[in-house]
């Protein structure tokens, strides 16, 4: 049946969003966004530490960039909130200039980052290998990990029966139901254990103040002169690169787990309005958060916008509400989530040995690359760098290696065919000027390269190199069967890239 045949009740059915006209959808989204709300709490205040600043910047950042990114985000179901990697590139501008140049910059950073996504940056994703989102799958499982382990460390023993109790909640109570994420019934069910049982442990209060009352509107507290925006500018624009870089990885990584697609583009200027938002609300800024993201997507089956929206709802109303409730919640019911968190974001499959033996060296060397730097320095966007970059130079020393040379001479003697097969660019072609023999060839020579593709400027030089060697020596150079895109580039830089030849 065509849309135009269908009654009005009908196509405005059509026209409604999943989780108002499915209520299992609805009862998931709805949970999904509490659970990641109660997770966010600790985390924005640990951020908030990291940053310098009180506790309820963190909270108000996660609260209005989670609100605003469910609106105009390009990914559905991911969360963005208050991060410690934009944490760590803002903290020395709060410390060094206080806490109005934090706030301006997170506003400038969210220009840039509209600016940056008009303009396409998106689609450089595409240029990340495989090798690479395996690596940063897997490095950010192995952070939500290490960032327990100081929660584990140093505390009361009744912490570790907690732990292990919400690991078996989590894990068996799926099997009688999933109408309930199993996530907050295991904070639920450990935080009446130990209120009930009066268990002296650490709990979300003893990470800092929840805020009582809802964020301002306001400017930033800075003189307006361009000596402020020089000063803010360098940390701005490394707020917005990181930012982008975590969000549009976390973005690619939902799409997999989901089998959707997202628009890069609208995500990039999404995460620069929320951040712009976020500046004028006094927040810290922020950016995709992963961890949280895998708790909504990947452990509470979230698939809409509702629950990210909710998320930040919820988040605002459990801190100025419920602030004495939550406050009692044990970090062991969160770090027993984190926990489950990370183990099931690693890629085990990337390390079994049946996939070790079968992948490529250089595939599981950028894997490796991509985790270690990631591990080294706690950031995301650098590990994601260099491991692209590594698979860069790998990918060029294994195509270098697939240019050949062929030479047959003719049946009289004076002519010699030399038949270049494969890719010409600068890792191969500075190895194709010895691959003559410009002695001992007759008078003429000819290359053909109607099996190569000529690519950049070093190939021009290269066969401007060889046809001089062989006029030195008196023999005559013939280039044939060049596609149109390499007589092109031939054409227009042979003979100019050194004065001639």
């Amino acid at each position: 049946m065509s849309p135009a045949a269908l009654s009005p009740a009908a196509r405005l059915r059509g026209l409604k969003p999943d989780w108002l006209r499915d209520p299992k959808v609805w009862r998931t989204e709805v949970l999904a966004g509490l659970v990641v709300a109660l997770a966010l709490i600790p985390e924005a205040i640990s951020f908030s530490i990291i940053a310098g600043v009180d506790p309820a910047i963190g909270l108000f950042a996660s609260f209005t960039m989670a609100v605003t990114i469910a609106v105009v985000g390009g990914r559905r179901a991911m969360i963005s909130a208050a991060t410690g990697a934009v944490a760590l590139v803002i903290a020395p501008l709060n410390r060094e200039h206080g806490f109005g140049y934090l706030v301006a910059a997170v506003i400038l950073a969210g220009v840039f980052q509209i600016v940056l996504g008009a303009l396409g940056v998106a689609k450089l994703m595409r240029f990340v290998p495989r090798s690479v989102m395996v690596g940063f799958v897997n490095s950010l499982a192995i952070l939500i990990f290490m960032a327990q382990v100081p929660e584990m460390t140093g505390v009361p023993w009744p912490v570790y029966p907690l732990i292990a109790a919400g690991l078996a909640l989590m894990v068996f109570f799926p099997k009688l139901t999933t109408m309930v994420p199993a996530p907050l019934v295991s904070i639920v069910i450990l935080t009446v254990i130990t209120l009930a049982a009066g268990i002296a442990v650490p709990t979300v209060g003893d990470r800092g103040e929840l805020p009582s009352s809802l964020p301002v509107p306001g400017l930033p507290d800075v003189p307006f002169t361009l000596d402020t925006l020089t000063t803010i500018a360098p940390y701005a624009l490394a707020m917005a690169l990181v930012g982008l870089m975590e969000s549009l990885m976390t973005a690619k990584l939902v799409d997999d787990i989901t089998d959707t697609h997202s628009s890069k583009t609208r995500e990039s200027v999404g995460q620069g309005v929320a951040n712009i938002v976020t500046g004028f609300f006094g927040g810290m800024g922020g950016c995709a958060m992963i961890g949280q993201t895998m708790i909504n997507v990947r452990v509470s089956g979230a698939r809409t916008r509702l629950s990210t929206f909710l998320a930040g709802a919820f988040l605002m109303v459990l801190c100025v509400v419920f602030g004495p409730v939550v406050s009692d919640i044990p970090m062991a019911a969160l770090v027993a989530v984190m926990v489950m968190v990370s183990v099931a974001t690693f890629d085990w499959h990337s390390i079994a040995p049946k996939t070790l033996r079968r992948m490529p060296a250089g595939e599981i060397t950028v894997m490796v690359v991509t985790v270690a730097c990631v591990v080294a320095t706690h950031n995301l966007a650098v590990g994601v760098v260099v491991g692209s970059i590594t698979a860069m130079v790998v990918f060029a020393k294994h195509v270098a290696h697939l240019a050949e040379v062929t030479a047959v001479t003719g049946p009289d003697g004076t002519t010699v065919v030399y038949r270049v097969t494969g890719e010409l660019f600068f890792a191969s072609s500075n190895d194709l000027v010895g691959r003559f023999d410009y002695a001992g060839d007759p008078g003429k020579v000819v290359v053909d390269l109607s099996a190569a593709h000529i690519w950049d400027a070093s190939s021009v030089a290269a066969l401007d190199a060889i046809e001089t060697k062989y006029a030195q020596r008196g023999k005559t150079v013939e280039i044939t069967g060049l596609n149109k895109p390499s007589a092109r580039i031939h054409e227009t830089l042979s003979g100019e890239l050194t004065g001639g030849h």
